[in-house]
């Protein structure tokens, strides 16, 4: 299978007709009629840059004769330019091979630090163009076999072979959409490989992901040590997935779990399922609507032991004697808040049985120093004692995997062990017996391309890239002055250059008014913090539109976010979440300068619309086409409309309080779920609902945390929160909220209207 890996060539005389450059383009064409592409330059150009382009080359041919070498090698500008190149490639890749030829120079011009990189020392004209070639090749060759992980190397001899499959998927390697014009233009579209790759778990030669046997299983250990697991179960269908595995695996019915109420809904399924009685902790939040931290007080036993006796579900247990089976934190929170692991660790080892970090959004936070112990499993760091650490990860969130590719970690302890078989019962429960093959090779490229210094590098690319975007926000608003531009939610300061301390980015200490040990007010809008437990991943960044305060009050004009949102998409600009008043952005691996300037860039002409308050049928076609009623509004007159309602309901304040309002269960979540297969709901318009137990999960979108699970009770909050969004809706069309739990029913008179399942009385 034919792969483009050049090998790259840096001579100044790759173009002269000199003796050094006949001998130059005599190796070029060596190594070319050996089958490898060659790509020849005459200078280092950008170092930085391209040096960065490492990745699509499978050997460096370096030239060291140029004219400005001198013998003294620590004042040579040529070698100050080689050692610079050789830093840059290294930064990324100790592995490619790194060849240096001249005429005349020799290993005695050039320091130790150099020489110690290099795979070779050609000398020109000393052998025939052929034989370095060949040299050179072979060591090429060698790389480009040894960077294959286990997985894929033989997902790709095995594409290669060409033999014929009489199993399924009915397509056999491509070959049924050949057979229809739409099939056709499938096949063009995806192309042969994807579709000679995916194969039937059937094929011996690549291992059987049920087993976590031969390639595959060899894989998944590699990925285990580069992500400093002891286990590691690669997972094709999500993360949704991986948590409900570590969840049955490790809790039964009756057992009571301690869970984050920020969490994904797969957790909430998962306690549905599994039968569990959870007692929740309670995070923070802002009035932008933010999700902040759990507090450190409510991770100490006793402080759960108090909600275990408050909880009515719990009535006839001994709160004394109960071992919580299973605590789940959020890590990170969807706007980017982190927790130290370490502490949590400490505070719960040996009492809840298994600590589980849902790090979906977190897979990156391994591979470089600056998170230290924010995130669930670092090098040299000591095990827990008793309880046994699992962090679920997606793949294909922040790293390089295709959708849905994701992993279980599992660290043991030091008196606990995992079980792999009978882990292994609950991962058969909830995997397909076809798996997809490529997102399992995804899986397997993925870590490998996080082996440092590789991963490192890309990380320390992420947090550049996401600092730089916000000093050149600062920037802009510097120069504005006093006029209004979009703010980014996090600390007060930045260091000018570079990444800076991760100490900045925790979330400090406050009084009781939410002001600093420094006297100036916090800026996150969470109250009192404990000193170093929390931190801001840089990489996740929130924007702030103009028109509501922290502490909940709307100004007298305001650009709400799904305003800016809508703009933005319809310029080529996707963002990934989008609050009342903010909007959220990731920095992951693949973002590049390009994109956030070009969104910095589209910001700016939303200011630039918005102040001279063009018309939406220029600005935003699409939208304008979809809901006529906004056609002749102006930018800046469709803001104002939906901000005076937001103010009008107090939005900001009421969004807030639905999430942090006690929640009282009636019932467990299974016992009332299962109403639903019993056909024992009843279904209830939402001006009733105030006392009703919900059957299902209510989930506003954003954020898409649920507000209630089965089995609690709708509080009057809840149903007013519920009442403004139709009244919203009717109001503002094109802005609704979607609520998944909602039902929508259209009346005889043609309205809308709103209910929910509950338990039948």
């Amino acid at each position: 299978m034919k792969f483009r890996f050049p090998i790259v060539i840096i001579d100044e005389d790759f173009r002269s007709e000199n003796t050094s450059g006949l001998g130059i383009r005599a190796l070029a064409d060596a190594i070319e009629r050996e089958g490898f592409e060659v790509l020849g330059v005459t200078s280092y150009g950008d170092l930085s840059q391209f040096a960065q382009q490492q990745s699509r080359a499978s050997a460096f041919v370096l030239s060291i004769d140029d004219e400005e070498f001198s013998p003294g090698p620590d004042l040579d500008p040529a070698v100050l330019n080689l050692r610079s190149f050789i830093e840059e490639v290294r930064w990324k890749n100790a592995d490619v091979p790194i060849f240096l030829h001249g005429e005349t120079k020799t290993s005695r011009h050039l320091p130790n630090d150099i020489l110690k990189e290099l795979h070779g020392f050609i000398h020109m004209f000393e052998d025939t163009p052929e034989f370095v070639a060949r040299h050179i090749i072979r060591e090429a060759k060698s790389y480009i076999e040894y960077i294959q992980p286990p997985f894929f190397k033989a997902l790709l001899d095995y594409a290669e072979d060409g033999s014929y499959s009489w199993h399924c998927p009915g397509h056999s390697g491509g070959v049924a959409f050949l057979k229809s014009p739409i099939g056709q233009m499938y096949h063009q579209f995806y192309g042969e490989n994807m579709l000679r790759a995916d194969v039937c778990n059937a094929v011996e030669e690549l291992g059987q992901l049920l087993d976590h046997n031969g390639a595959i299983g060899e894989s998944e250990k590699n990925a285990a040590r580069i992500f400093n697991a002891d286990h590691c179960f690669f997972v094709t269908n999500g993360t949704s997935t991986s948590n409900k595995m570590v969840w049955h695996h490790t809790v039964a019915p009756g057992d009571v779990v301690v869970v984050d109420r920020n969490c994904h809904k797969s957790i909430l399924h998962s306690i549905i399922m599994c039968g569990a009685i959870p007692v929740f902790l309670k995070p923070t939040r802002n009035h932008w609507g933010i999700i902040g931290p759990i507090q450190r007080s409510e991770f100490e036993p006793e402080a759960i032991k108090a909600k275990m006796r408050e909880n009515p579900l719990l009535a006839d247990y001994d709160i004394d004697k109960v071992q919580p089976r299973i605590m789940t934190v959020t890590q990170s929170t969807y706007d980017g808040v982190l927790y130290n692991t370490e502490v949590i660790k400490e505070a719960l080892d040996g009492w809840v049985e298994n600590l589980h970090f849902d790090e979906a959004w977190l897979p990156h936070a391994a591979f470089h120093p600056f998170y230290g112990s924010y995130h669930a499993m670092g090098r040299k760091r000591a095990r827990t004692k008793k309880s046994v650490t699992y962090a679920t990860q997606s793949v294909h969130k922040l790293l390089a995997g295709i959708s849905q590719a994701s992993h279980v970690l599992v660290q043991d302890a030091e008196d606990t062990k995992l079980d792999r078989h009978l882990f292994n019962e609950s991962y058969l429960m909830h995997t397909s017996t076809s798996p997809q093959y490529s997102i399992i090779a995804s899986c397997d490229v993925a870590a490998a391309m996080m082996e440092p210094p590789g991963g490192t590098a890309l990380v320390e690319e992420s947090l550049m890239e996401a600092l730089d975007f916000r000093r050149a926000m600062r920037k802009v608003d510097e120069e504005f002055g006093n006029d209004w531009w979009f703010q980014v939610w996090g600390p007060d300061t930045l260091e000018e250059e570079g990444i800076g301390r991760a100490k900045d980015w925790e979330l400090k200490k406050t009084d009781s008014e939410g002001v600093e040990s420094s006297g100036e007010d916090a800026w996150h809008g969470f109250g009192d913090m404990a000193r170093g437990f929390n931190m801001l991943d840089p990489i996740k960044a929130t924007l702030i539109t103009p028109g509501l305060n922290i502490d909940g009050r709307f100004e007298e004009t305001g650009i709400p976010a799904s305003i800016v949102s809508k703009y933005l998409t319809e310029h080529g600009v996707v963002v990934e979440k989008t609050g009342l008043y903010s909007f959220f952005i990731m920095f992951t691996i693949g973002i590049t300068k390009g994109r956030w300037n070009t969104l910095l860039a589209s910001l700016q002409q939303f200011k630039d619309d918005y102040d001279k308050n063009q018309p939406l049928w220029r600005v935003m076609p699409e939208f304008a086409a979809k809901q006529p009623r906004y056609e002749k509004m102006g930018l800046r007159d469709l803001c104002q409309h939906v901000h005076a309602l937001y103010a009008k309901y107090d939005v900001a304040r009421l969004t807030t309080e639905i999430y942090l309002s006690d929640h009282h269960p009636a019932m467990t979540p299974t016992e009332a779920f299962s109403h639903i297969a019993r056909r024992k709901t009843e279904r209830v318009g939402i001006d009733d609902l105030e006392g009703r137990v919900t059957t299902s999960l209510v989930t506003p979108y954003p954020p898409g945390i649920p507000l209630l699970v089965p089995g609690e009770v709708f509080n009057k909050r809840i149903v007013e929160y519920l009442q403004f969004n139709r009244a919203f809706a009717r109001e503002c069309p094109g802005f609704e909220t979607d609520i998944h739990g909602l039902v929508q029913e259209v009346s005889e008179s043609g309205e809308i209207q709103f209910f929910a399942d509950c338990v039948a009385e």
